[in-house]
């Protein structure tokens, strides 16, 4: 068994890193595709008006009204692809290329976080399990790298572990949010075909940038997934190694 230094490598850190090198490129990959795709699916429909010059901010309203849903203001923000919902002050935020935009892409991306404002008016499950665990996750997110890194410093199972548990918060954030995304989108296309907010022609191209947002939240659930293997591999390396060393 290699030394160096203070720090042990064994056969489960050769793994577990060359493993996560060999996965982390495909990885990798998605993650740059899905970006592209988002900046270059965005770009190109929001450069054409739909016909009937709908807005992000009336396509939100729209999506709301056809739920039922009221007392959810829609309001601008600065930046670009900054969209979002805001369950704190219940209010749908919508960015500067998107609010007052009568775009395809505009319409897609304002009724899928008006779709959000639905979920939570309505209970949905998913969102109401990643409300519940964000707690967790910031905790996890904040403190979970330290314990990792001081674990794996001072050969430390115990605080390793405790670093694995606080990470996989992050990890299952990930999973819920999911679910979530794409019940949006669901319910974004369903009611923009539903209510004739765009023709039967434009509604593919809105589609196609929600589909690549998508992509985005996979790609994380991956990485975060791909981090979290890397880790379960040193830890039971490590201990397997112990259990042999103290026969």
């Amino acid at each position: 068994m290699p030394y160096y230094g203070h720090i042990y490598y064994g056969y489960g850190d050769f793994l577990a890193n060359n493993l996560y090198v060999l996965l982390l490129i495909p990885v990798l990959l998605l993650s740059l595709w899905a970006q592209f795709q988002v900046s270059g699916s965005f770009r190109r429909y929001n450069a054409v008006n739909n016909r009937r010059r709908i807005t992000g901010a009336q396509a939100a309203e729209a999506v709301l009204r056809a739920h039922g849903v009221f007392g959810v203001p829609v309001r601008p923000c600065r930046g670009n692809l900054t969209d979002h919902y805001d369950p704190r002050d219940n209010t749908i935020y919508l960015s500067e290329t998107v609010y007052d935009a009568p775009t395809i892409a505009a319409v897609g991306v304002a009724a899928h976080e008006a779709g959000h404002a639905v979920q939570y008016a309505e209970n949905y499950g998913p969102v109401r399990l990643r409300t519940a665990i964000i707690p967790a996750t910031r905790i996890g997110s904040s403190l979970s790298f330290i314990l990792l890194l001081v674990g794996l410093v001072l050969y430390n199972q115990s605080l390793f572990f405790i670093g694995i548990v606080l990470f996989s918060f992050t990890t299952l954030f990930q999973l819920v949010t999911l679910p979530v995304e794409f019940n949006a989108s669901a319910r974004a296309i369903a009611t923009i075909d539903g209510a004739g907010l765009l023709d039967e022609d434009e509604l593919p191209g809105a589609k196609k940038v929600l589909r690549a947002a998508a992509l985005t939240y996979v790609a994380a659930l991956l990485m975060s997934l791909l981090q979290l293997m890397r880790f379960v591999l040193i830890f039971i390396g490590r201990g397997g190694r112990d259990q042999g060393g103290s026969q």
